[in-house]
């Protein structure tokens, strides 16, 4: 071969390179992930957009997700509705909202009195909850993941003092999922709306009291500057676990490969979502204190045992459901936290209870 040939050969073989670049940029998958969150929302709108860049990430760029957060495609409470008749590809939410579709939804993402966040994911990965997750979600075209979880949540924020069960009747109160239905067993009038609506409701007078989430996400909605009383345990909330789900021909649809890298970015983002939301709202809670004046009260026992009491009423409620998949999700669900129930206080227990005792450390 001459040198006139070669440059031929050369000049060919650059022609195919720049033919080639656009066909596979071509052959790049677009999704749409809505939100149930506001753009960027300390907690859940930070893990939302970590969820859309991690999938792109691990995908090599081979699908591109972009983010709309509530409102901008669809409604925050649209989002499963969209994912689900395809509107959009994928979602980020919580399982607490979905309850209108099955109640059996509403124990994968948290449970009055329910699992902690490692425990959580205990069930769905080594006790048959994934399995369950599937077969329910499935019903409604989706292909569901847990992708993080708040950890603990808080009783949430009141405009004056808890000291009985009594001064929970009738108290106009916001909080979701399982625990509106706890709530409504006490006498509570029990309402459902965002964050940024509870701000405006606790400051008009039109709540009494509401739970969102914990500090870090609580403080940066600004509840501290209509109600000061910030009450603990979380008892409606143990843990609140976020879920991606992806519409099942759209998932169907991809090479193995890149369903792997959907339900890895999925799985990767559960511990570094939780231990971001215990890191930040430690530091949050001292803030809220030193700066901002808010009083840290503990729920009286006599109205934790009386939420006890009505958590368990919902769950007998779930057992004797009509729906013989909201049965079996309760029976796994029970089993489970049965399991853990007689192991934490020996494990976590103990290691906290030595935490807070007397000594130089």
């Amino acid at each position: 071969m001459n040198r006139r040939d070669v440059l031929k050969v050369g000049a060919a073989g650059a022609a195919s390179v720049a033919l080639a670049a656009p066909a596979i940029a071509q052959n790049v998958i677009q999704w749409k992930m809505v939100t149930a969150w506001p753009k960027n929302l300390p907690g859940p709108g930070v893990a939302a957009q970590m969820l859309a860049d991690r999938i792109t990430a691990l995908s090599g760029g081979r699908i591109e997700v972009k983010l709309f957060a509530a409102g901008e495609l669809v409604p925050g409470r649209g989002v499963f509705d969209a994912v689900s008749e395809g509107t959009a590809e994928l979602y980020h939410a919580v399982p607490a909202y979905w309850g209108s579709k099955s109640k059996g939804i509403l124990l994968f993402g948290s449970q009055p009195f329910g699992l902690l966040a490692d425990e959580q994911a205990g069930w769905m990965v080594h006790g048959g909850g994934q399995a369950l997750y599937d077969e329910m979600y499935g019903r409604f075209n989706l292909k569901p993941f847990l992708c993080g979880n708040s950890g603990p949540q808080w009783q949430g924020w009141f405009r004056t003092e808890i000291k009985s069960v009594d001064d929970l009747k009738g108290l106009k109160f916001r909080t979701t999922g399982l625990a509106s239905e706890m709530c409504s067993k006490l006498g509570m009038a029990v309402q459902a709306m965002g964050g940024r609506d509870m701000f405006q409701a606790l400051q008009s007078g039109a709540l009494d009291a509401g739970e969102f989430i914990g500090p870090w996400t609580d403080s940066a909605l600004g509840f501290y500057q209509v109600a000061k009383n910030y009450y603990w345990p979380g008892v409606g909330e143990p843990s609140s676990a976020e879920e991606c789900a992806v519409n099942t021909e759209a998932y169907g649809a991809l090479p193995d490969d890149l369903k792997q890298a959907v339900a890895y970015a999925c799985e990767s983002l559960y511990n570094p979502v939780w231990t971001e939301y215990t890191t930040k709202s430690g530091q949050a809670l001292k803030q809220l204190v030193a700066d901002h004046g808010v009083q840290v009260r503990k729920l009286p026992d006599d109205v934790i045992i009386a939420m006890g009491n009505a958590a368990g009423e919902v769950i007998n409620d779930l057992r004797e459901d009509q729906d013989e998949l909201v049965r079996r999700i309760t029976d796994s669900f029970l089993a489970y936290r049965e399991i853990v129930k007689d192991y934490k206080p020996y494990a976590d227990n103990g290691q906290m209870n030595a935490r807070v005792m007397d000594y130089k450390y």
